[in-house]
């Protein structure tokens, strides 16, 4: 792709899955409320649908706690790891994510920590996308410009459309619950789609 140096990621259902995660979650909000596992994912997938955070709605109309995050559940894709091997042979690589304290000792323990150059996680930095301010202070980390810059995410509004708004390029991984984003106008439309990781290849 001419002119671009860095790639971005995002880390949720971007490098790592998270289905077991949302399991967990989806499991502990059936307990709490009192319904079964399957109504709760089904409600959940309706409001994702809708563009709305899914599990989030449920967890509103049945009045429960919002369960703890497991980062024990989470793992790395089938192919983050050589699809990350063989970009960083011709790209610089940050990631750019909304993430709980401890993104990069999480990224180290799981083997990916190598490939990045700049890693900017909300939780460290007191502001979470899709405020424009944390691409900001990837893009400053990086020394590159937006034009030089990819933003690669599972969410539409908060990967694709703030890093189209700085802009960055963009390209939307359907995967995990964002998948289900019914994309509405210019603004939400990526310049790439793929449905994993090895799909990056054929682009970059």
């Amino acid at each position: 792709m001419d002119g671009v140096k860095w790639l971005f990621f995002d880390i949720g259902s971007t490098l790592v899955d998270e289905t077991k995660v949302y399991d967990d979650i989806f499991q502990k909000i059936a307990v709490a409320g009192g319904v079964s596992v399957e109504e709760v994912k089904t409600r959940a997938i309706g409001f994702y649908k809708q563009n709305k955070r899914g599990h989030r709605e449920v967890i509103r109309l049945l009045g429960v706690d919002y369960p703890e995050w497991s980062p024990l559940y989470e793992e790395l894709y089938p192919d983050t790891m050589e699809c990350l091997r063989i970009l960083k042979k011709k790209y610089k690589l940050g990631i750019i994510a909304n993430q709980i304290p401890g993104a990069e000792k999480r990224l180290e323990e799981m083997g990916i920590r190598r490939y990045f150059d700049v890693i900017v996680s909300s939780a460290e930095e007191g502001v979470a996308k899709p405020d424009p301010r944390i691409f900001n202070i990837a893009l400053i980390r990086a020394g590159c410009t937006p034009e030089q810059a990819v933003m690669i995410g599972d969410r539409i509004d908060n990967d694709i459309v703030p890093a189209k708004q700085m802009g960055m390029k963009t390209v939307w991984i359907r995967q995990g619950v964002g998948r289900y984003w019914n994309i509405q106008g210019d603004c939400e439309t990526p310049g790439y789609e793929v449905n994993n990781l090895s799909e990056l290849l054929s682009i970059f």
